[in-house]
């Protein structure tokens, strides 16, 4: 189903988020912050305009819209500063979902079907302010790109007029009507501006009057109905609470009908206290909220997994976990291959900081950068030798050499698993 998607945006200049292009009132200094926060609250993408100015600026702006898109659980369309298509590159390898390009620059303009053609159609979004723009660019817009962002209102009549093609309207303080109004149209796909970033709080509250109005928008809509859970024997179903990212397991808790249906309105776990019997919303008092990612019921349906985005402490105690008192423990290897990279790393970045004497990871660092990339090239070489050997063992050594070198030069480089796992995924 194509679902009508409501997008904040984040004007970034010189660090900040301000209020818009022709208004550089600063409304947060922390534009990650800002950027989670909209993640949060159940925005279903998120643009950011890069407002810098000079080369300097610009760079700073690319590391700040990295740390959004490693932040945010949304999409990111980037978008600013576009002159070339290694500037869109930048952009898509920053984390970016899309990229924007200017039409309002004509250069923009050029190198449409280029990037298009580098990056695939999906990955490239253009910025416009009139509504003769994408009449007079129709065939290009059709071929190269996926959509079209409207930034300037009082366009937006002739725009839906012409187009044929998907637009992302951006829009100033408007009433609810207004916006079902726009929705309600075929060619707009989504809404922008400033009516969704004074309105984060309310975007549920707006999805719902909008599925109300036979508008299709992206809500937690369960598969599974309440009634159809086998309850235990106080009308309770348990739920075992994961970290999406992890897969670590957070605590256990019980839900209600009504915490059930609280945590698909609200998009936050919402439990049930068997002592105190009454709903509770986890990190309501502590700010420790807990962030649905995805419900799933076990073969009896009598049980809940929740994946979830944790913030701070899921334990009431300060613990990450409420699981840490350890019953026993056989010893055994490790073999969860993140698990595994993650306990090296750490002893190397714990070398970096505590140095051993006679630790040949120490060795490393003290010579340097160099003496750290020779290795690494030596180790890739030596897979390759490797390789050509029917035995398939020397692989495997080699490549675990190269391995351990690649970690030390991330914690030379200061660039952590996560990152790497992120730009994976995102690829």
């Amino acid at each position: 189903m194509i679902y009508k998607k409501f997008i904040p945006c984040i004007y970034l200049y010189k660090g900040n988020a301000i209020k818009g292009f022709s208004d550089r009132t600063i409304i947060d200094t922390n534009p990650v912050a800002l950027a989670k926060f909209y993640s949060d609250n159940n925005a279903d993408e998120l643009i950011v305009y890069d407002m810098s100015e000079g080369d300097a600026e610009h760079e700073e702006a690319l590391d700040i819209i990295k740390a959004i898109c490693n932040e945010a659980e949304i999409p990111v369309i980037g978008a600013g500063n576009v002159k070339r298509m290694e500037d869109i590159k930048k952009l898509i390898y920053a984390g970016c979902k899309k990229a924007a390009l200017n039409y309002s620059k004509p250069e923009n303009v050029e190198i449409t079907e280029e990037v298009s053609k580098k990056f695939g159609k999906d990955k490239i979004v253009v910025c416009v302010t009139e509504a003769e723009t994408i009449s007079s660019n129709e065939e290009l817009l059709e071929n190269y790109v996926e959509e079209i962002i409207l930034v300037r209102e009082k366009e937006l009549k002739d725009a839906i007029a012409v187009s044929k093609f998907p637009i992302i309207a951006s829009v100033p303080e408007v009433s609810l009507d207004k916006i079902l109004e726009l929705l309600s149209k075929d060619n707009i796909c989504g809404i922008s501006g400033y009516a969704i970033n004074q309105n984060a709080k309310e975007l549920l509250a707006i999805k719902s009057l909008c599925q109300n109005n036979g508008i299709a928008v992206n809500t937690f809509e369960p598969a599974i109905k309440w009634e159809e859970f086998k309850l235990n024997s106080d009308g309770h179903v348990t739920v075992v609470v994961q970290d999406y990212k992890t897969d670590e397991v957070l605590m256990v808790a019980y839900m209600n009908e009504e915490a059930y249906n609280m945590t698909l309105k609200t998009g936050k776990m919402t439990y049930y206290s068997r002592s105190r019997q009454e709903l509770w919303i986890k990190g309501e008092t502590s700010g420790h909220y807990q962030y649905v990612k995805s419900l799933t019921a076990d073969c009896d349906k009598d049980t809940i997994l929740a994946k979830v985005s944790q913030l701070g402490a899921a334990c009431h105690t300060g613990a990450h976990s409420c699981f840490f008192n350890e019953i026993m423990a056989k010893e055994y290897e490790e073999t969860n291959p993140l698990k595994v990279f993650e306990q090296v790393f750490d002893v190397i970045k714990d070398r970096k900081v505590h140095p051993k004497e006679g630790s040949y990871t120490n060795y490393l660092f003290d010579k340097g950068i160099d003496k750290i990339l020779k290795k690494l090239g030596e180790e890739a070489t030596e897979i390759v030798i490797a390789a050509k050997n029917p035995n398939a063992n020397e692989v495997k050594y080699e490549i675990s050499d190269f391995l351990y070198h690649m970690m030390v030069l991330m914690a030379e480089k200061n660039v952590t698993w996560e990152e790497i796992t992120t730009e994976l995924a995102q690829r």
